[in-house]
């Protein structure tokens, strides 16, 4: 293979790799001058001059002419007056000698090593320009199409072909993708794992709902509209605290849109994920009482050291303040950045004399599963026993083994 062929098929892979020109050649002079390396010991006085679109390639050894009896003539940048005289006979002592090195004195063997090394060189490249591009996109929206499934990893393609990540853990437990399926998510993270950049998609972040957002309510996307913060339960339901500095703009009202028009399209993309929309305050009751929607409360205390708050409630809407599996006050919990413990708010007229608080059952009951009792609004021995342990089990995450040795407790304080 002569050089002409070496660059030309080299150019032709870099430019389906959408290499430029001046990092085409930049890589080819590597190459070439780790070759010279290898032959000569050093690159420092050799001269490498490429021009990729005719093919051609030009390596010059320039040397200084020393007396034959001269202890530098061992020096790289030395050539011997007789040596030098065999290339041109006119040639003195003092005159440099410029000498073309042809790629064929390298040997097959090393062309040969040469060429791979550089599609070699242009596969890092191309690894590395796709690690920086994404790297810069964290958190940004982008579509794919699903190539291929492998294990618990769907892997996609974007729009210049380059392969993307997602990963059954940042799917929606109800997503159902197949082969050629288009799919929207964000850019989670950017790895480079032993030289191969490994770009993650997420449809689970609250970042993802973010950029729905964005791209569906025009408000939010102009900044007429902030986001302040996004808590979810992924495909099961999110909270999204909103705010706008444009008094003549109703925030909630803007990202539901009529009927709910402007955010079915999120709804739908989320699988049927249940949003609430509040309207954020700096006032932390006002904003607990948003959060805490459709229940109504009725009183609260904070503790702002401890970051808890003690939340008072009807009978009637201590469900709606959980919600399904704890959902309701876990997520407003995490809204309002507190600890919230539920707690009926029963008239004292109502207040039955033979019940007992469960605080009174710690000697027998651990503390950890009395809390657990306390967030779904259960604060009284009779209150635990009105429900079935399946129940009980289902609104929190305490086993049917100890819901069932607590039931046994309170019910021998009744015997």
């Amino acid at each position: 293979m002569n050089s002409a062929e070496l660059i030309n098929s080299f150019a032709e892979f870099a430019k389906e790799k959408n290499v430029d020109r001046p990092t085409m050649i930049k890589v080819l002079e590597e190459v070439f001058r780790t070759m010279i390396r290898k032959k000569y010991g050093t690159d420092e006085n050799f001269d490498v001059i490429i021009n990729p679109e005719s093919g051609d390639l030009e390596m010059w050894r320039t040397r200084e002419i020393v007396d034959d009896n001269s202890e530098d003539i061992w020096d790289y940048d030395k050539i011997p007056l007789a040596e030098a005289q065999v290339i041109e006979p006119d040639f003195e002592i003092g005159e440099e000698v410029a000498e073309l090195i042809k790629l064929e004195d390298f040997g097959r063997r090393v062309v040969q090593t040469a060429r791979q090394t550089l599609i070699q060189k242009i596969k890092d490249l191309e690894k590395e320009n796709l690690y920086d591009k994404y790297k810069d996109l964290v958190g940004e929206m982008v579509s794919g199409e699903v190539y291929q499934i492998v294990g618990k990893e769907f892997i996609l393609t974007d729009g210049e072909g380059n392969e993307v990540s997602l990963p059954k853990s940042e799917m929606i437990s109800k997503d159902r993708f197949k082969k050629g399926d288009g799919v929207r998510a964000v850019i989670h993270k950017v790895e480079m794992n032993n030289g191969t950049p490994k770009i993650t998609l997420s449809r689970t972040s609250p970042v993802f709902l973010e950029r729905l957002f964005e791209q569906e309510i025009p408000e939010v996307y102009d900044g007429q509209i902030m986001i302040r913060k996004i808590v979810r339960e992924p495909g099961e339901r999110a909270k999204v605290a909103v705010e706008s500095y444009d008094d003549r703009i109703d925030p909630v009202g803007a990202c539901v849109g009529m009927k709910g028009s402007r955010i079915h399209g999120i709804v739908r993309e989320l699988q049927n994920e249940n949003i609430d929309v509040i309207n954020y305050t700096e006032n932390l009751e006002l904003l607990v009482s948003r959060a805490l929607s459709p229940a109504k409360v009725s009183s609260m205390t904070v503790d702002r050291e401890k970051r808890r708050i003690a939340v008072f409630l009807t009978p009637d809407q201590v469900s709606l303040a959980i919600g399904k599996g704890g959902q309701n006050i876990k997520l407003a919990g995490k809204l309002v950045g507190f600890e919230l413990d539920v707690y009926r708010d029963v008239p004292q007229s109502e207040v039955d004399d033979e019940d007992v608080d469960l605080s009174e059952f710690s000697d027998e009951i651990e503390d950890w599963v009395l809390a657990e009792l306390h967030k779904i609004g259960l604060d009284t021995a009779k209150q635990v026993l009105n429900l079935s342990t399946e129940e009980i089990v289902r609104r929190t995450e305490l086993e049917e083994e100890t819901v069932q040795e607590v039931m046994n407790i309170l019910h021998s304080e009744f015997e």
